[in-house]
């Protein structure tokens, strides 16, 4: 397998796993910069994510997921958080080969309370909690592949689950 130093690590998983809070605590304390792939294709095309979904389509928005990670992932040197449906995409997972890749692992109920079942988040909007749970037990087997460590996030404490990423960067 091919080791590939940049970035420090990558974090994927379903929305409400906590990878920008996780990521960004996890860069503090490396002293690194943090970058979340969703704030990256927002500033790109000049709107929220939700807005794309709606006005350019979920196939246009996978295509600028895809150059926004292929480019971070070139780019970034610190921690970097991928959009939950980034891992999909058969040429970001040949990407991810070699990386430390940490899949934030969380539960349907967990997962409910973080994001919320918000209207927001494109993939959500028609039956959230219905479209969560299809999303998490489709997507896990996906995470789990392109992931080097797994980490559990249910009913842990933010500072728990940096400690237990922590111990995963050499």
């Amino acid at each position: 397998m091919r080791i590939v130093a940049r970035p420090v690590l990558i974090l994927v998983g379903p929305p409400g796993a906590g990878k920008s809070t996780v990521g960004a605590a996890v860069a503090g304390q490396l002293g690194v910069p943090f970058r979340d792939t969703d704030q990256d294709i927002e500033a790109t095309a000049g709107k929220p994510i939700s807005d794309i979904f709606v006005d350019d389509g979920e196939a246009h928005f996978r295509g600028l997921e895809r150059r926004a990670v292929a480019r971070a992932l070139r780019e970034h040197v610190g921690v970097l958080s991928l959009g939950g449906g980034a891992v999909l995409d058969g040429d970001t997972r040949e990407l991810l080969s070699g990386r430390l890749v940490v899949y934030l692992s969380v539960g349907l109920a967990d997962a409910a309370k973080r994001v919320g079942l918000a209207r927001n988040r494109p993939v959500l909007a028609l039956n959230p909690r219905a479209q969560l749970h299809e999303l998490l037990e489709i997507r896990r087997p996906v995470y789990e592949s392109v992931a080097t460590v797994t980490v559990t996030t249910d009913k842990r404490s933010v500072d728990d689950v940096v400690a237990e990423v922590m111990s995963h960067v050499g």
